[in-house]
């Protein structure tokens, strides 16, 4: 059997469990299995990053700063776009094959031990989500990385990542989501994600709503942990267009830095740039040491994000964003009026049903001339028709889709008829991955449609 092969019977393994939308707040479940493993997520620094949107990116862009130091790092993220070992990443690359193949051997007695016990008990055997964090969990120890970057997958304090010690806490703009597992108000949300805040960490955290806010300093200071917040310890100072992104300066917590090039387009993304910065400052000097300004341009020059204002064709422009929710769709649609010459966008939409599709539908009104309603490939895709019903009722043209590739067709067919129209595709995470893996499969950076 090959690697890949090992790898993918790893990932069919973890799908036979109940998927990561299945949600309890039971993390001593995956403290277990980490014990018995000797706790590998002990063997190296933490930077745990939560938040409702931009957690992601900042991650990513946290990592890369991190490595640009010179150390080895690992990142762990969900949801994939394409193949799972996405999700775990060693200095930069998708975890290799073996290298889960073999972690996954490693934890399997373990495994089939716990699984037993929680039985034996009338409780549910390890999820999918649980198991997938071991897996990174290990795999890091094993490379091994002096600094991982680990973003959670659901809240915070019951998440089966809060079995890591962040050194830092770091939170990305807190929302409404997941409002079924989280809580019906921001403030509730907040509480559980403040859950990632250990004892003496060091916290750094986006301009937030005064409750989330109010929840984040309650909790820092019970904790005895030193909060930074945007707009107050750090900040965006300016923030300019440039050539596939932008350029821009900070004040960090114990520098400012000027003239950076960051290659991701949006104002939210300059302020998740902020943010990791503040949090390898943090990391590196605890807060009070600036970051060496040749690092620091290496770090965010070499950023990424796959999936967020992601450029995917051209002749016509196709733009992929995995925005999921309406704070997300709100930040796409700045960032298409500020960073595009574009009259006219053509949206390609996909929601699963438990996300608010009239909410991500009326963030979108502004920005859209056209909408291409379709379904993204899971079992928890919104029905294509009752979104379109969405988009009519906003005043908006729309047609529906049986598939993303049908959509894509039209969309991309109705933008080539003018130089001054593009298309974005949005809506989901897993119709941003079907939509990366089609544009590589059809070429659309190849020429027209």
């Amino acid at each position: 059997m090959s690697d890949r092969e090992r790898a993918d019977a790893v990932y069919a393994a973890l799908l036979t469990r109940q998927g990561e939308r299945w949600v309890q707040p039971r993390v001593e479940r995956t403290r277990r299995v980490l014990a018995l493993l000797d706790d590998p997520q002990r063997a190296y620094r933490v930077v745990h990053v939560t938040g409702t949107n931009g957690k992601t990116s900042t991650s990513r862009i946290v990592e890369s700063l991190v490595r640009a130091h010179g150390l080895r790092t690992g990142l762990f993220t969900s949801p994939h776009l394409v193949r799972f070992t996405e999700r775990i990443r060693i200095d930069g690359e998708s975890v290799a094959d073996a290298a889960i193949a073999d972690a996954w051997d490693e934890i399997a007695p373990i495994v089939d031990l716990v699984d037993a016990e929680l039985t034996s008990v009338g409780d549910a055997p390890l999820t999918f989500f649980e198991l997938l964090t071991v897996l990174a969990f290990v795999a890091f120890a094993d490379a091994p990385v002096d600094v991982a970057v680990v973003e959670v997958g659901m809240g915070g304090s019951w998440d089966s990542t809060n079995t890591a010690d962040g050194d830092v806490a770091v939170f990305a703009p807190i929302d409404l989501d997941h409002v079924d597992r989280l809580g019906g108000t921001i403030a509730e949300i907040a509480a559980v994600k403040a859950g990632i805040i250990k004892p003496g960490a060091l916290v750094v955290s986006a301009a937030q709503d005064a409750a989330a806010a109010a929840v984040l300093r309650e909790t820092a200071a019970a904790q005895g942990a030193t909060l930074a917040v945007e707009g107050e310890d750090f900040a965006v100072t300016a923030d300019v267009l440039a050539v596939g992104g932008q350029q821009l300066s900070v004040r960090g917590l114990a520098g400012s830095y000027d003239d950076l090039y960051l290659p991701l387009y949006g104002a939210h993304q300059a302020f998740n740039a902020a943010l990791a910065i503040a949090a390898v400052e943090s990391l590196i000097g605890g807060g009070s040491r600036a970051l060496s300004p040749g690092v620091l341009a290496e770090g965010l020059a070499e950023s990424t994000s796959p999936g967020r204002l992601q450029l995917v064709g051209i002749a016509p422009t196709v733009l992929v964003d995995s925005a999921h929710n309406p704070h997300g769709a709100a930040a796409l649609v700045r960032a298409l009026r500020t960073s595009f010459d574009v009259d006219e966008w053509g949206v390609v939409l996909g929601v699963l049903s438990d996300k608010d599709a009239a909410g991500i539908v009326a963030a979108l009104v502004p920005a859209a001339a056209r909408v291409f309603a379709t379904a993204p490939a899971s079992d928890r895709s919104a029905d294509a028709e009752a979104l379109a019903d969405l988009v009519e009722q906003a005043g908006l043209p729309v047609t529906v889709h049986p598939d993303l590739a049908d959509a894509a067709d039209a969309a991309r067919e109705w933008a080539a008829a003018s130089e001054r129209r593009a298309v974005v595709i949005v809506g989901s995470i897993v119709l941003a991955g079907e939509a990366l893996a089609l544009a590589e499969a059809e070429g659309w950076k190849g020429g027209a449609a």
